[in-house]
C-alpha cells in the first residue's frame, strides 16, 4: 500500500466549498469522481484544510492509500483529464522513501502533519468596483491606510485564544491557535493580506480581514484589535469578510517530504 500526496489549485467560485456534501457539487466531490474514473477504484482523499464556498486554493494538499501501479505523472495527467476547468491537480508524490531510507508512507498525513498553513487575502481597494475581480478579490470602496493596518498587527502574533475571530458554527476543538506571522503589503489598488499560523478556526482569516479594514478606514484605532482578541467576544469584532478574495496558498511540512509549495511565494498572476 502506497501513500500519494497530492497538490491541488482550484476556484473556489464555482463550488460550494472544498469538503464532500449530498449534493456533490464540491471540490472533494470533483476530485474523487475523477480519481475513480481515472483509476476505475474509489480512492478517498484526506485534505491538509476545508475551504468554504467561495474560497480559492492555491497550495491544498490532499493524501490517499492505494496498492495501485501507476507512473507518478500519470496521476496527475490521469486525474486532470477528467476534472473541470476550476480543478487541477498540479503535482503528485509517492511518499515511501525519505532521507535515502524505507518508512511506513502513512507516517505522513496531509492535516495532522502539517505545521503551518497560510491563506492570501486579495483585496482590490478602490471607489469603483472591477467585474474583472469579481470572485477573484474581496472588494473595499473606502480608502484604507496600510500602515494603520499594519500598527494593529502586533498584537495578534503569538499563541491566543482567537475567540473573537471564530464563527459560531466553528468545529476546532480548540480556539487556542499559534499565529507566525501577518503581512498586509499594497500593489497599487490591490492589498494582500498573509496569514501563517498552526491552524486557523472556522472563518478567522475573514473575521480578522474583516477587522483590519474596519481599522485602515478609520472606523476603528489599531489598539481596538488587541482589545478585542481579550474580549473573546465575536459579537464586538467586525462583521465576517466576503470570501472572494480568501486564498489557501501554502501549507507547510518537513523538508524530509520533499513536496512542492507552490503558493509559498506572493499570489501568482496578480
Amino acid at each position: 500500500m502506497k501513500r500519494i500526496a497530492l497538490g491541488i489549485q482550484y476556484d473556489g467560485q464555482a463550488w460550494q466549498g472544498y469538503q464532500t456534501q449530498p449534493g456533490g457539487h464540491t471540490v472533494q466531490d470533483q476530485l474523487e469522481a475523477a480519481m475513480l474514473r481515472f483509476a476505475t477504484v474509489p480512492l478517498a482523499t484526506t485534505c491538509a484544510g476545508r475551504t468554504d464556498a467561495g474560497v480559492h486554493g492555491l497550495g491544498q494538499v490532499v493524501h490517499f492509500d492505494t496498492d495501485l501501479t501507476r507512473e507518478i505523472h500519470g496521476w496527475v495527467r490521469g486525474i486532470n483529464a477528467f476534472l473541470p476547468p476550476s480543478i487541477g491537480v498540479r503535482w503528485a508524490k509517492e511518499l515511501h522513501e525519505v532521507d535515502g531510507g524505507f518508512h511506513d508512507g502513512r507516517e505522513f498525513h496531509a492535516r495532522f502533519s502539517a505545521r503551518s498553513r497560510t491563506y492570501h487575502y486579495l483585496l482590490y481597494n478602490n471607489a469603483i468596483r472591477s467585474p474583472l475581480l469579481a470572485g477573484r478579490a474581496g472588494f473595499c470602496h473606502r480608502p484604507l491606510d496600510v500602515e494603520r493596518m499594519r500598527a494593529a498587527v502586533p498584537a495578534l502574533i503569538g499563541e491566543h485564544d482567537f475567540s473573537a475571530f471564530r464563527a459560531a458554527s466553528c468545529q476546532a476543538k480548540t480556539p487556542v491557535k499559534l499565529m507566525h506571522e501577518i503581512g498586509v503589503e499594497r500593489h497599487g489598488e490591490l492589498i494582500v493580506f498573509t496569514l501563517r499560523a498552526s491552524a486557523f478556526l472556522h472563518h478567522m482569516v475573514r473575521n480578522l480581514v474583516g477587522a483590519l479594514v474596519y481599522i485602515g478606514s478609520g472606523r476603528q484605532e489599531p489598539e481596538w484589535l488587541g482589545q478585542l482578541l481579550v474580549s473573546k467576544n465575536r459579537s464586538l469584532a467586525a462583521p465576517t469578510f466576503m470570501p472572494d478574495g480568501l486564498y489557501l496558498a501554502d501549507i507547510e511540512y518537513d523538508a524530509k517530504w520533499g513536496l512542492p509549495r507552490e503558493g509559498a511565494r506572493a499570489l501568482p498572476w496578480f
